[in-house]
């Protein structure tokens, strides 16, 4: 008998603190965010920014992408299409650049529009440590940050994200 009552005991004081402990619903990121002028990107849900992170972008960062090879990192709305990991930078997850706006000015200009435009992380190597590639735009377009920081973007968005670039 006295099993039976320790039991329901114990099953009500799981089932008291079942009842207080807050539920923590987990966000769905709709939107990545990246304002290049603040070297930002946010992780936006339902207009709410959850995360911010600082980013660095193409050795070129003013302006939009025009062409391949211009060390520019593209402006627009674009979407997060696929990922992989990278023997080079860690993790990285693919921008749907170039739209059809950028193809028709790049058909215009009568130059390539480029692509394989990443968020992705840091090299990891021994000469230059992680923190040197943080201060600085040094990218071929893409956008990089911290490897902490795209282990976090990497499980928090989905492939089919929106991503919208600012100036």
């Amino acid at each position: 008998m006295r099993w039976l009552l320790a039991f329901t005991l114990f099953s009500l004081a799981l089932a008291g603190h079942a009842a207080t402990a807050p539920a923590t619903p987990v966000a769905t990121v709709d939107k990545v965010l990246v304002e290049k002028s603040q070297r930002r990107l946010q992780l936006i849900s339902q207009g709410k920014t959850l995360k911010s992170y600082r980013i660095s972008l193409g050795k070129q960062p003013v302006g939009a992408k025009l062409r391949e090879g211009d060390l520019r990192t593209p402006e627009g709305f674009y979407w997060i299409d696929w990922r992989r990991q990278s023997e080079k930078y860690n993790l990285s997850m693919h921008i749907s650049y170039p739209n059809a706006r950028d193809q028709a000015q790049a058909k215009a200009a009568g130059v390539k529009p480029g692509s394989m435009i990443m968020i992705h992380g840091t090299p990891l190597d021994d000469e230059y440590p992680e923190w040197f590639f943080h201060t600085l735009d040094w990218t071929e377009g893409c956008i990089a940050m911290k490897n902490a920081d795209m282990r976090e973007v990497w499980a928090l968005v989905k492939d089919g994200t929106l991503i919208e670039i600012r100036p």
